[in-house]
């Protein structure tokens, strides 16, 4: 207990100071020339109108939704007490997170101009600003998250006075809420940089035949604006609920070990873990420049960088599983390699598929030698090819995690319960180094707007815009780097998230046998936890009966709710016999209860007591239908997120083309283009079309619960086991898509690079140039894969936590 009152609360204060240092750092560099500064300046005007216009619709979103939720959970849990503090929950989440993406771009929209400059001395020193300037948002993320989770805890717990084991279920809302701004932020976003981005180089490149980022181009303002609110704001807002989503998930895993410890280090650990991830990303990132004077390849400088929080990151899990997970701790600390392993896998596998120097990227490219169709047939070959490399990943990691956490033996805990926690622990582990994946993600915009700068600003060196071409190559590896570690936490956090919903249905369950006994047997009798029949259910609701007057009768004797609680009696309910041991032995050790009160029940247990984990039978019609409705809403939110890109880019396209076709003197350079109309089209449209896949991720689990609660329920037939099946498979296979859109994208747009670099070249040896066909072939892959990685890709990341918060959040609506 007392390293978690000392390192949180100092990890969270180091995290906000560093930030603080790295934005003075940044801020009070060269802005560059006047020119630099022009354009600079109109980025930063786009970037904040739009996400000004963005954050006041999320808003007004998110106040009416926390409302809701909160009467839902007032209504279906029969507590006032509790739809508020999970309606509070949810706008201190949904406002942090906003936060947390705002300060984040506005750094970095402030830091690509000073990145331009510093190009114009060395690429050392562009490197180490643009590092700098993403990291803002990296520890202002994980600070914010911190600092969120920690203090609703300790407010719901120690202020208010609920248990430690019920809180963790309270503070739920705040990872919805992280969620529900995630998904609006990273939808508007991608939809407003991909259309900007698409507009820009069909209209541009392809027709007009000009460069990237030319300042003749309408669009290019608003292609460098979307950099920004997409990959900046956007990825801020999805790593911060991916964050609290996680440790929330695994502080409701590490409370069903602390009931029958009452050790509540099991449930603060999460916490402190990601305190020691901030130390050791703080010291990584001051070893950046040491790495960028030695390695010319800047890859090689930030992978210096990583392998430095790796390492230290290593000894802070040992550290902390020593001192906070008893005499097992070392199970737990294997547990904790794994998932820094997998999330080293992650890093080096999307690079492989990602980065020029390798196979895939190579291969896209030369398969433009015969046209786009081509490229676009081996580009989807190559994104379909990443998914088993990322399914055996995950695989192995979880079963290694589950595997290696249930040998950890603890008295009368069930070894269901520490494998469950070993793959928290592999997930927090992997997030370690959260803060400085974030920091390269928000290096690749800052770095493609530097370039833009450069092309835009008159009297640059040209070796400057090498550096920065250099740079934007290595922005989109890194780029594609955080999506594909963004989706290796999501996919290891899928399953504890997953097992923390069906541990809040079993909390559900607990509740209706202490209400209503007859009820909680025909449930049980569906989940073929008892056998069918009338008398058969009669029979066992009566030993349920009696035994919930015991343990009525005992509570009245203690007479103390803080000794011996109604949520003491509902566990008490559901618990088997180890389990019932170990509750109230603890009870004793504390002196709540009397050994002779106790005593009565040491030696028994539930009637019917529930699995640590509540069966998902998906041979059940209900709960296949759950599954395929999941797996259908990531294809149709997909769909939606893509389309929304294509009809927003068709407005810029015929935009740029009328600003051609009626001022001449763009061209010739005698007009300056009307970048102001370019943005607020792209903003008009990505607001509008940002909302109909929100609402759907939004409203499908909701609907599916409801219809299978209350239009098919009945004889025990309940509307939480088809949304189980809808989280369990929409899980996986948003992971996968995800992955294909992620990776595919990332690869087409590095295949374009790898042909502009002179990295093809025809068989008489003469380079393939901007230009020629092969190059459009490439473009065109490129334009394809652009919503493919930055819009439907990203946000799948978010809704695959959104099923899991919201389904944690409204359990009670489907089963209570």
């Amino acid at each position: 207990m007392l390293l978690a009152q000392i390192m949180i609360p100092a990890a969270s204060v180091a995290a906000v100071l560093f930030a603080i240092w790295l934005a003075y750092d940044v801020l009070k560099r060269d802005k560059g020339t006047a020119t630099m500064q022009e354009v600079a300046n109109t980025i930063l005007e786009g970037a904040n109108a739009f996400l000004s216009r963005q954050y006041r619709t999320i808003g007004i979103l998110a106040i009416v939704t926390s409302v809701v939720v909160g009467a839902v959970v007032a209504i279906f849990k029969e507590s006032t007490e509790s739809g508020v503090l999970t309606g509070v929950a949810f706008i201190v989440g949904a406002f942090a997170s906003g936060v947390a993406g705002y300060i984040g771009m506005s750094i970095a929209v402030r830091a690509n101009g000073r990145t331009a400059s510093a190009a114009q001395n060395s690429l050392a020193d562009a490197i180490n600003t643009a590092l700098r300037g993403g990291a803002v948002s990296g520890f202002l993320v994980v600070a914010l998250s911190l600092i969120g989770v920690s203090s609703i805890f300790a407010i719901y717990s120690n202020l208010l006075g609920h248990t430690i084991q019920e809180t963790p279920f309270l503070i739920v809302g705040f990872g919805f809420g992280a969620s529900f701004v995630a998904l609006f932020a990273q939808l508007g976003g991608g939809i407003y940089t991909k259309a900007a981005d698409v507009g820009a180089d069909l209209v541009g490149k392809v027709e007009a035949g000009i460069p990237e980022d030319d300042p003749r181009n309408a669009a290019v303002i608003a292609d460098l604006v979307g950099d920004n609110v997409g990959d900046c704001a956007g990825r801020g807002a999805d790593l911060f609920e991916s964050m609290s989503a996680e440790n929330i998930g695994a502080m409701i895993l590490g409370a069903s070990i602390y009931i029958a410890t009452g050790n509540v280090e099991w449930v603060l650990f999460p916490l402190v873990l990601r305190s020691f991830g901030v130390f050791a990303t703080i010291i990584g990132m001051m070893t950046v420049p040491f790495w960028a004077k030695r390695i010319s390849d800047p890859m090689g400088a930030l992978n210096g960088g990583y392998w430095t929080i790796t390492l230290l990151s290593i000894i802070g899990l040992a550290g902390t599983t020593y001192y906070m997970l008893e005499d097992v701790w070392y199970w737990f600390f294997l547990c904790g390699l794994v998932g820094i392993t997998v999330g080293i896998a992650f890093v080096y596998i999307t690079q492989y598929y990602t980065a020029g120097a390798w196979r895939p990227v190579q291969e896209i490219a030369h398969a433009s030698r015969t046209g786009s169709a081509t490229n676009i047939i081996i580009g989807t070959a190559v994104g379909f090819e990443t998914t088993a490399v990322t399914a055996i990943t995950v695989g192995v990691g979880l079963v290694a995690a589950f595997a290696l956490g249930q040998q950890a033996d603890l008295t009368n805990v069930d070894p269901v319960s520490t494998g469950v926690f070993g793959t928290a622990v592999a997930t927090m582990g992997m997030l370690m180094s959260a803060a400085y994946v974030l920091a390269m993600d928000t290096f690749g915009p800052i770095t493609d707007n530097a370039g833009g700068i450069t092309e835009m600003a008159a009297g640059t060196k040209p070796e400057a815009r090498e550096i920065t071409d250099a740079l934007d190559t290595v922005g989109n590896t890194t780029k594609a780097l955080t999506k594909g570690y963004a989706v290796g936490s999501a996919a290891l956090a899928a399953f504890l998230l997953f097992t923390a919903y069906l541990d809040e249905v079993r909390v559900e369950m607990s509740k209706i046998a202490a209400d209503d006994a007859e009820r909680y047997v025909t449930l049980q009798q569906d989940n073929n936890l008892v056998p069918p029949g009338s008398d058969v259910k009669a029979a066992f609701a009566q030993e349920m009966k009696v035994y919930s007057d015991a343990l009525a009768g005992l509570k009245d004797r203690v007479d103390d709710k803080d000794k011996f609680s109604q949520a003491d009696v509902d566990s008490l309910l559901v618990a088997g016999r180890d389990e019932t041991a170990a509750i109230l032995q603890r009870k004793v050790d504390e002196e709540d209860l009397s050994a002779a009160d106790a005593k009565p029940f040491l030696d028994t247990g539930s009637p019917i007591p529930l699995p640590r984990i509540m069966p998902v039978n998906i041979a059940k019609v209900d709960v296949f239908v759950g599954a395929l409705l999941g797996v259908m809403l990531v294809f149709l939110f997909s769909s939606l997120a893509i389309r929304a890109v294509g009809k927003a880019a068709g407005g810029i396209i015929e935009e740029v083309r009328r600003q051609f076709r009626e001022n001449p003197g763009i061209m010739t350079g005698e007009v300056r283009p009307d970048y102001g109309r370019a943005v607020d089209i792209t903003t008009r449209s990505a607001l509008r079309e940002m909302i109909a896949p929100g609402l759907l991720a939004i409203g499908l689990p909701i609907t599916v619960g409801l219809v299978f609660r209350y239009a098919f329920g009945g004889d025990g037939n309940e509307g939480w086991s088809s949304v189980a099946g809808l989280l369990m498979v929409g899980t996986i296979g948003g992971v996968l898509v995800a992955t294909y859109l992620n990776n595919a994208g990332g690869a087409w747009d590095n295949a374009k690079k790898f042909i502009e670099s002179g990295g093809l070249k025809n068989p008489d040896g003469t380079v393939v140039g901007k230009g020629s066909d092969i190059h459009a072939a490439a473009v065109v892959g490129d334009t394809v894969g652009d919503p493919f990685k930055d819009t439907a890709g990203p946000a799948l990341h978010v809704l695959v936590k959104l099923l899991s918060t919201i389904t944690l959040v409204l359990a009670p609506l489907f089963i209570s």
